[in-house]
């Protein structure tokens, strides 16, 4: 029989896609708090957030009138219009609040910021069921306590994860939203101790909103990121772009740490991710991920957020556009990052050195101390005695002499200081000084004819020479094909695709996007394309499998970058073959002139597969491994 469910069913039902885990209950709490004005807020939890919730702000506060109206649903302030169009709020749905109440027991205490010490109210709701207003003690803003959060749908509690688990949940909540809100302090604590401490920005840095953002972000992604992010700033057509970036060797194992917001809103979107993932494509191993955090502004009636409950998914009016300007800024942004690399490459670098041999340095007995001091392990080996230095000096006399004999004997001895073996009547020529106009120094010579090392005025650089090349290599290629085309190939015999009628008039609609690419098709009556030229980069290809990813692709995201996929792959492994090999002994000459393009070529920092292509190790961190620092 059809009836009208119970308002506390109802609500439960809803909490069910609102209220998912303590995490989204204190995102939902501190994105209101955020709504009311707060400067300052302060979240704890207790067992991850299963026993408490509490979230205190600074914000507008509240009435009793209002407070009886924020547990309704569908009760909010954030329409003043009744506009789902111009949403200028975090919230604007009234569905927080009441599904939370109906899982849980929650207790609203709130005063408004402009009233009397004694003007603020505690309402109470249990499992849906609304108490009575009470008097109570509060400064101005909101007080909100979520106890015993599922304790009326005991099932969702079998689903929850780990406490740890879910407080990590928790804590990226709170981060992501921090990140968006530089101006406002957010803390989270468990009781003990502070998990989340981000102090609200000072007004002089405020006033420079891309400094204002890294300090943010280097307050929760760590000064690793500061040192290798690259600012981004692009606008298109009203839609603006801005954040910061990792460089392709500064990169994570999974997506966890990018975070895109749309107007100040968290969101984890399809399109977002993707153009972020065709920006990285030709710099980035396969299996990593890049750090970054960007913010697209951008008129709120150009972009739908009523998509999901949650709020999390949004809807572009113009996706192509948004996607574009993502993808084109990106790799705007790495190709002026030039030959830069992370520097924790040369941290780990450094972190594998391992000091052998130095334990006869001092042997027991002959005093002193000896040990591995410092972060690094300086060995400061036991003071030799005078006896056993001359002993020392004694014993290796002979050798020295015996090594004399033998160059003699074999044609060749040790050149005089300043001259030059091959010619020994005129003077070698002066080494070149390295300049610190060319970052990556001055070749002094090849390890292993692979590993190209190099002086710098403050260190030295070690340059994998397959890698640097490859890139370039690469680099050139991709601005062939840009400034004259894709070639394309001529089928002998046309092949026939034959898909469904949507599908292939997705692809007959793109059929001059592809031409560009190199790939000529056109329709062949209802639900068959026609494939006639195919790019010449790919040689003997699957046609039919082709045709069939371009279509799957179209209909999920719109966009036709499988084709583009394939001929990068292709330029990738053409360069990878065409490029100097390791194992090549090269002159200092050409050691020098890699040196130069590699400086003057974009991303060349890192090679096709995203690997680095130079270690910079400074001087002072040399001096450090030598026990001179």
């Amino acid at each position: 029989m059809l009836r009208r469910l119970p308002a506390t069913l109802v609500n439960q039902i809803a909490a069910g896609e609102v209220v998912e885990r303590p995490a989204s209950a204190l995102k939902e709490l501190v994105e209101n708090a955020l709504d009311a004005g707060a400067t300052r807020i302060d979240a704890t939890l207790a067992e991850a957030g299963r026993s408490l919730i509490a979230v205190l702000d600074d914000g507008r506060g509240m009435t009793p009138e209002e407070m009886e109206l924020a547990v309704e649903r569908h009760a909010t302030s954030k329409l003043p219009d009744d506009d789902l169009l111009d949403i200028a709020f975090l919230g604007f749905r009234g569905e927080a609040l009441p599904s939370i109440a109906s899982v849980a027991r929650l207790s609203l205490t709130s005063r408004p910021r402009d009233q009397a010490a004694d003007s603020a109210w505690r309402l109470t709701v249990e499992g849906g069921e609304k108490r009575d207003l009470v008097p109570a003690a509060h400064p101005p803003g909101t007080r909100v306590e979520v106890r015993d959060l599922f304790f009326a749908t005991p099932a969702r509690l079998k689903f929850l994860k780990s406490n740890r688990a879910e407080q990590a949940a928790a804590i990226d909540a709170l981060q992501r939203l921090g990140m968006a809100h530089p101006e406002v302090a957010f803390t989270l604590s468990d009781g003990q101790r502070r998990m989340v401490d981000l102090p609200a920005l000072p007004p002089d840095l405020l006033a420079d909103p891309a400094s204002a953002r890294l300090s943010r972000l280097t307050r929760v992604l760590g000064r690793d990121f500061a040192d290798n992010a690259l600012a981004v700033d692009a606008e298109r057509e009203g839609v603006r772009l801005v954040g910061h970036i990792g460089l392709p060797t500064f990169t994570r194992s999974t997506a966890q740490a990018q975070y895109l917001f749309v107007n100040g809103r968290p969101v984890r979107d399809r399109l977002l991710t993707g153009a972020v993932r065709g920006a990285y494509q030709d710099v980035l191993a396969g299996h990593r991920h890049p750090v970054l955090a960007l913010y697209v502004e951008i008129d709120p009636r150009e972009v739908d957020v009523n998509v999901h409950p949650a709020k999390a998914e949004v809807r572009f009016r113009d996706p192509a556009l948004v996607r574009g300007l993502i993808v084109g800024a990106l790799r705007h942004t790495l190709a002026q990052a030039g030959v830069r690399t992370a520097t924790t490459v040369s941290q780990q670098a450094l972190g594998a050195v391992r000091p052998e041999g130095s334990a006869p340095l001092a042997r027991a007995g002959q005093g002193g101390r000896q040990g591995w001091h410092g972060g690094w392990g300086t060995w400061s080996p036991a003071p030799p005695s005078a006896e056993a230095i001359a002993a020392g000096m004694a014993s290796q006399a002979p050798a020295a002499n015996g090594l004399a004999d033998q160059g003699r004997l074999a044609g060749w001895e040790l050149p005089p200081q300043g001259r030059d073996p091959a010619n020994q009547s005129d003077p070698a020529p002066p080494p070149e000084p390295p300049g610190a106009d060319h970052p990556l120094g001055v070749a002094r010579g090849q390890v292993h004819d692979t590993y190209i090392v190099a002086e710098t005025p403050d260190g030295l650089v070690i340059v994998d020479q397959h890698a640097a090349h490859e890139r370039l290599v690469l680099e050139r290629m991709s601005a062939a094909l840009a400034e004259s085309g894709v070639p394309r190939q001529a089928l002998l015999i046309p092949e026939v695709v034959e898909l469904d009628p949507a599908a292939a008039e997705r692809l007959a609609a793109r059929a001059e996007e592809l031409a560009d690419l190199g790939l000529v098709l056109e329709a062949f009556g209802p639900g068959t394309l026609i494939v006639r030229e195919t790019p010449a980069l790919l040689g003997e290809t699957d046609v039919q499998g082709l045709i069939r990813d371009l279509a799957d692709e179209l209909a999920e995201t719109d966009h036709t970058t499988a084709l583009k996929q394939r001929l990068g792959d292709v330029c990738a492994t053409l360069a990878c073959h065409g490029s100097v090999r390791a194992g090549r002994r090269l002159s200092l000459t050409e050691m020098n002139a890699l040196l130069r393009q590699m400086e003057a070529t974009p991303r060349s920092g890192q090679c096709n597969h995203g690997r680095p292509t130079w270690v910079r190790l400074d001087k002072t961190d040399i001096e450090r491994l030598f026990g001179r620092r």
